[in-house]
C-alpha cells in the first residue's frame, strides 16, 4: 500500500507543527480513540529529567526541550549533549508514542534527513585524498552524459560545485508530488532534469538535494560499491557508531528504540503516526538514521580530523554565505554548515529535516558538541529559530 504524504528535506513549506494546532490534534485524537489518557498526561507534563543528572530541578538544556514541546506543539524532544572533557548527558521531553503514551527513548535512534550529506561528503573527500577523484573535475568525468537539461550540462559542474550547493541544479524534491514510494536515484534524477537550471554553474548558492543525489552516484561509480555499504565501512565503522545506519532498499522502519514521528495535517485531525515511511526518496540527500550521541560523536570525530585528512578538511570547511536556508551568519562548506553561537566561535554541523523529525546540531573546535531533535518536521522559521536556539544553550551552557 502506497501512503501518501508531503515531503521536504531541509525546510519545505508544506510541513506544519504549531502549539494550537497541536493541542487541537490532541483533542481530536482523543475523540478518535488513538491517544491514551497517560499520552495526554505526559504531554500535560511534557518532560523528563536528564538520566545523567542527579540534581532535582531540570538544566537550561531540559528548560530548552520543555520549551520546545509547551510552546510549539511538538510532540516529543530529546537531546544528547557533551562537554570538552568527554561528559555526556541526555534528555527527553513529551512522548514518544501518542496512542500509547510510551516515553521517549533516551538517545533514540529518529530520521536526521539532511545530516546524510555530510556522511556522503566525507566519503567524496575520502575519495580526493585517495586521489581517486578530484573536486576541481567536471561531474561528466565521472557520471558521462548523465547531467543535462534546459541550461544543465555536466560538463560545466564540478564536483566541488555539487557538494557546496553552487551548482544551480534544480531540486528534485521540489517536484515529487505526494506519493511516497520507493525511488531509484536515476529516476530522482530524471525528474529533477525536466526543470531548467536555477543559475549558471558556481554563479550563486541555492541548496539542491539533486546535488547530492549525484553524489552518491559518483562514490558508487568509483568505488565499484553501494553507497551505504561505503558510508558504513568509510565512517560507522571506523569511528564506531553503533547506533547508525543507512537503510535498505524496501526497509520503513526504524530498527531500535525510538521515538514515534507524526505529520500534523490540520487542527482539525490528529497528528499522524509517519514513523514507518519508505525513505528512498531522499537516498544520498537524506535517507540515514541515527541517534544524537552517533551525531555529536561524528561530527566530533570529524573535526578532531579522525576521519579526514587536513587538506580535505580544511576544504570541507571553506565556505560560501547561506543565510537563505540556514539563518544569519550561516555558511555552506562541502556538505558542513558553519553557525555563529552568541557565546562566541562558530559550531559545525548540517541538520535535516525529514517527515516526522526535525535534527540540529553541531560540535566546536574544543570539543563541545549537541544534537537535538523533535518528533514533527519544523515548516515556520519561529519552530527552526527555537530549535536551533536549544542547540545554542547546549553548546554555550
Amino acid at each position: 500500500m502506497r501512503t501518501r504524504i508531503r515531503r521536504g528535506l531541509r525546510f519545505s513549506p508544506r510541513w506544519q507543527g504549531s502549539k494550537r494546532r497541536l493541542a487541537a490534534s490532541a483533542a481530536a485524537a482523543v475523540a478518535f480513540g488513538v491517544m491514551s489518557l497517560g499520552a495526554l498526561a505526559q504531554l500535560a507534563a511534557f518532560a523528563s529529567d536528564s538520566a545523567d543528572s542527579a540534581t532535582a530541578g531540570p538544566d537550561v538544556v531540559q528548560l530548552a526541550l520543555n520549551t520546545l514541546v509547551r510552546d510549539d506543539g511538538l510532540p516529543a524532544a530529546l537531546a544528547s549533549v557533551g562537554d570538552r572533557y568527554s561528559h555526556s548527558r541526555t534528555y527527553t521531553a513529551g512522548v514518544g508514542d501518542l496512542a500509547s503514551g510510551a516515553r521517549v527513548p533516551r538517545d533514540g535512534q529518529v530520521r536526521i534527513g539532511s545530516n546524510t550529506k555530510t556522511f556522503v561528503a566525507v566519503v567524496v573527500l575520502q575519495l580526493v585524498a585517495e586521489r581517486k577523484v578530484d573536486l576541481s573535475a567536471s561531474v561528466e568525468a565521472y557520471l558521462p552524459g548523465l547531467v543535462r537539461g534546459a541550461g544543465i550540462d555536466g560538463r560545466h559542474v564540478t564536483v566541488r560545485q555539487l557538494l557546496q550547493q553552487t551548482s544551480g541544479l534544480p531540486n528534485y524534491s521540489n517536484h515529487l508530488g505526494d506519493d511516497v514510494r520507493y525511488y531509484d536515484p536515476h529516476e530522482l534524477l530524471a525528474i529533477a532534469f525536466r526543470h531548467p537550471a536555477e543559475f549558471a554553474p558556481g554563479t550563486s548558492w541555492k541548496y539542491s538535494n539533486t546535488n547530492y543525489v549525484l553524489a552518491g552516484l559518483l562514490v558508487e561509480k568509483v568505488t565499484g560499491r553501494a553507497l551505504a555499504e561505503e558510508i558504513d565501512r568509510r565512517i560507522v565503522r571506523r569511528v564506531g557508531l553503533r547506533h547508525t545506519y543507512f537503510p535498505v532498499p524496501g526497509e520503513v522502519g526504524i530498527r531500535k528504540s525510538h521515538p514515534h514521528g507524526y505529520y500534523g495535517e490540520s487542527a482539525d485531525a490528529p497528528p499522524r503516526d509517519v514513523t514507518e515511511i519508505d525513505p528512498s526518496w531522499a537516498w544520498a540527500a537524506g535517507q540515514m538514521v541515527s541517534t544524537g550521541s552517533d551525531l555529536n560523536h561524528f561530527f566530533g570525530a570529524l573535526l578532531a580530523g579522525r576521519l579526514l585528512p587536513l587538506a580535505e578538511l580544511a576544504q570541507m570547511r571553506t565556505t560560501v554565505p547561506a543565510e537563505e536556508t540556514f539563518g544569519p551568519g550561516a555558511r555552506y562548506g562541502l556538505g558542513l554548515v558553519s553557525r555563529p553561537l552568541p557565546c562566541g566561535g562558530l559550531s559545525w554541523g548540517h541538520g535535516g529535516s525529514f517527515p516526522g523529525y526535525e535534527t540540529r546540531g553541531g560540535a566546536t573546535d574544543d570539543g563541545r558538541a549537541a544534537s537535538v531533535a523533535v518528533t514533527m518536521q519544523l515548516t515556520d522559521e519561529a519552530g527552526r529559530r527555537n530549535l536551533e536556539r536549544a542547540v545554542d544553550t547546549a553548546l554555550c551552557r
